[in-house]
């Protein structure tokens, strides 16, 4: 279907030059999507995968374990999008006190999306509804008190103007709205976030709002991470994602210049129907994916778990160090020690256990402060990361 441009250009003056700034019409989009028989096919699709990644939570014995992973998988994939350099490894290095592979800022900021996520979730579970505020507090934790982004106003809407590409809005790619007119446009996106002035459903309204805040640009930094936390904590207010195990952020990294191009093609032409391709066939390889790498973490799990009841009695300190390393890969003894509370001198006994039979390595082969990975099941997790 032939639309229009998605919004109107205003005329903008910044910086000693003149320029046209886009400011998005409401959603939901007019005219109304065209849901041909493939469109509506691939969005059910991608409803019954993400169905199936949802039961994980149910179906499996210590899903559990796995959200801590999977939540950082998909923090350090965004955060990659964006140009951070953090792998999975130093983002779980960083969290037990130990020095990355990165620059130290680099794994603070994957850190910070985590936390962000994390407390979107903690609200929207005390019955704090997905709003304006909401989104403010998650930027608020994603930016930090300290940091490269703690100069960029965490948790504030911008005062001024911003541009995509380029050096100056004059030559930028694309424009978004003017700082005056920000607030207007996020109104009625609020209100479309909670099915106001209609309902819709949930995948499709995530399809719809992230395009929606990526194009309204609030915040000065930190737009593109928010924007795809915005479409788990919408998930989760909605109901279709108990736990936020879908890393989504994979399928855009991979196809990173498609998914900016559309975002643009939206804009620019209202080409949603082709967005919302893209969006279904992210869920649909995202969460078969995911749901694929539990199985076979937890399968993986379940078979070192099977060969260390063999130890005998050291069976059982052996098998609380490994129930801890499916939840945090790479630990150092001490955080393991505070992980179980095991003593140190068992913890010790339990790891060169664990490595006797090659369930762990050390990474650091040193006398004090050593630091050990479950490394095939680290390799599963960093599948698709590179």
């Amino acid at each position: 279907m032939k639309r229009s441009p998605q919004g109107r250009y205003v005329q903008v003056a910044a910086a000693g030059e003149a320029f046209k700034a886009f400011v998005p019409a409401p959603l939901p989009p007019r005219p109304a999507i065209a849901w041909t028989p493939p469109l509506r096919s691939r969005f059910d699709a991608a409803l019954v995968a993400l169905g199936r990644l949802d039961a994980v939570t149910d179906h499996l014995p210590n899903a559990a374990l796995l959200l801590y992973s999977f939540v950082r998988k998909e923090a350090v994939l965004s955060s990659m999008i964006e140009g951070t350099q953090s792998s999975l490894a130093d983002l779980m290095l960083f969290e037990i006190d130990e020095q990355p592979g990165v620059p130290l800022e680099d794994a603070r900021e994957v850190s910070r999306y985590v936390a962000a996520l994390e407390h979107g979730l903690k609200r929207l579970r005390g019955g704090f509804p997905l709003s304006l505020r909401l989104i403010r507090e998650v930027h608020k934790v994603l930016m930090g008190a300290k940091g490269r982004g703690s100069r960029l106003t965490p948790g504030e809407f911008r005062t001024s103007q911003v541009w995509i590409g380029g050096t100056r809005p004059g030559n930028a790619v694309f424009v978004p709205p003017p700082a005056h007119a920000v607030v207007d446009c996020l109104q009625p996106f609020e209100r479309f976030l909670n099915d106001l002035p209609e309902p819709t459903s949930p995948l499709v309204k995530a399809a719809l709002a992230h395009v929606q805040f990526e194009t309204i640009h609030p915040f000065l930094d930190g737009n593109g991470r928010v924007g795809r936390l915005l479409i788990a904590l919408q998930l989760a207010a909605d109901g279709l994602m108990r736990e936020p195990l879908l890393y989504l952020s994979l399928h855009f990294k991979e196809h990173r210049q498609t998914y900016y191009e559309l975002l643009n093609r939206v804009r620019l032409a209202g080409d949603w129907e082709a967005w919302l391709e893209f969006f279904a066939e992210a869920v649909h390889a995202s969460a078969t994916q995911a749901a694929a790498s539990a199985k076979r973490l937890l399968d993986l799990a379940s078979a070192d778990g099977q060969r260390i009841v063999g130890l005998g009695r050291a069976a059982a300190s052996a098998l609380t160090i490994h129930q801890a390393l499916q939840r945090q890969p790479i630990a150092s003894a001490a955080s393991l020690v505070a992980a179980t509370g095991l003593t140190p001198a068992t913890v010790n006994k339990a790891l060169a256990h664990l490595e006797r039979l090659q369930v762990v390595d050390e990474l650091t082969r040193k006398q004090r402060g050593r630091v050990f990975s479950y490394a095939r099941y680290v390799a599963i997790l960093n599948e698709g990361m590179t």
